[in-house]
């Protein structure tokens, strides 16, 4: 498995709280309504099991709301992974839906520790409309007045967007507002069955298809917006064919939950629970170290099973050697083992951007 599985992790995510304020459609987080929230003990362990050998390693603070702990409880989640950052071998970053205001405390503390900031927001009003509160009450004014005061800070933010059905005909519409907004960069989650969202509907492969020939299109005049699918096939292209052959090795992704417990390769399996793969657990950082959790992941049979999965992509398909047959919590959610090969994502997000900006070079050599 090693051929596939990098043995340094590049990204941990790390859970602050469980509770997000918010109750969007399509949310994949089972315990978003409880409380739960993660100990200075707990980051501290996080932090000492960072091994040194890693090099530089950026951890994510995200799912549920990582704001809702508080701006005294983040920053004392914060410290103890001071001397890493000092050092260079921590960059931290934070993911935020709005939940929670973004207001000059949070600023302050965001300057302080040098955290970049990533905003969850779906486009404009009216396609944001399943960012929601508790209440039922629409999200955007206030997601939109977070983004405001980042930019009264002079706090550059990305955007991620999630993508379903009714907004794969708006990629322009939406595109032209996050430029209007102030970001220089945003990624596209395209709708999925992931944990607590079990009755998504994922567009079809045509309809993402469509939205991804118009960003294309939209991208060719606004080069001052990176949309990262975009950014990632131009720069596949842009490798030489031995490049392009050569197998990826995968990022682990530890992902720590409030608790301590630790799952691998797919941030959206914590919380997850399965008889058959003990919930996906790989070890718990109070009592076994992250590095060495992180060692022993060969051990874990959804591992080895992700890794017969990339065996099987590779062999059956011709978009392999752009998608490397990534995402192993979508083949669970969708399939019940991770073996499985093609998924919604797979096809909605890989095969449907790499056929989008074929059809639209074909149609300028027809030209």
């Amino acid at each position: 498995m090693s051929h596939w599985l990098t043995e340094q992790p590049k990204t941990i995510i790390v859970q602050p709280t469980t509770l997000c304020p918010m109750d969007c459609e399509y949310c994949y987080l089972l315990e978003r309504h409880l409380k739960q929230e993660m100990t200075s003990q707990v980051a501290a362990a996080v932090a000492d099991g960072i091994d040194a050998s890693w090099g530089s390693v950026e951890v994510v603070w995200h799912g549920g709301e990582p704001l809702a702990v508080g701006a005294k409880r983040f920053v004392e989640l914060l410290e103890p992974f001071e001397p890493l950052r000092r050092a260079g071998s921590v960059q931290h970053k934070v993911q935020t839906g709005g939940g929670t205001p973004i207001t000059d405390a949070w600023c302050d503390v965001f300057e302080r520790y040098e955290i970049g900031v990533g905003v969850s927001i779906d486009g404009p009003r009216d396609l944001n409309h399943h960012r929601v509160d508790r209440g039922g009450y629409a999200m955007f004014d206030r997601a939109v007045a977070g983004v405001e005061t980042l930019k009264r800070r002079d706090i550059p933010f990305s955007v991620l967007a999630v993508v379903s059905e009714r907004g794969t005909d708006r990629a322009a519409h939406v595109l032209d507002f996050m430029r209007d907004l102030g970001t220089t960069w945003v990624g596209f989650n395209v709708e999925a069955k992931e944990g607590a969202n079990v009755g998504g509907k994922p567009p079809s492969l045509d309809h993402a298809r469509r939205f991804w020939r118009d960003v294309f299109m939209w991208y060719r005049n606004n080069g001052d917006v990176t949309v990262r699918e975009v950014g990632k096939l131009l720069g596949f292209f842009g490798l030489t064919s031995e490049q392009r052959d050569a197998d990826a090795r995968h990022d682990l992704i530890p992902t720590i939950g409030w608790n301590g417990d630790v799952v691998l390769l797919s941030p959206e399996l914590l919380g997850v629970h399965s008889t058959n793969y003990n919930d996906f657990i790989a070890g718990n950082v109070l009592a076994d170290g992250l590095s060495t959790i992180v060692s022993h992941a060969e051990e874990l049979p959804y591992v080895q099973e992700f890794a017969a999965g990339l065996e099987k992509c590779k062999q059956a398909c011709e978009f392999f050697s752009f998608c490397q047959g990534a995402h192993a919590g979508d083949r669970f959610f969708e399939h019940g083992t991770f073996t499985a090969t093609e998924t919604d994502h797979c096809r909605n997000s890989v095969q449907a951007l790499v056929l989008a900006l074929a059809d639209l070079l074909q149609e300028k050599g027809n030209q």
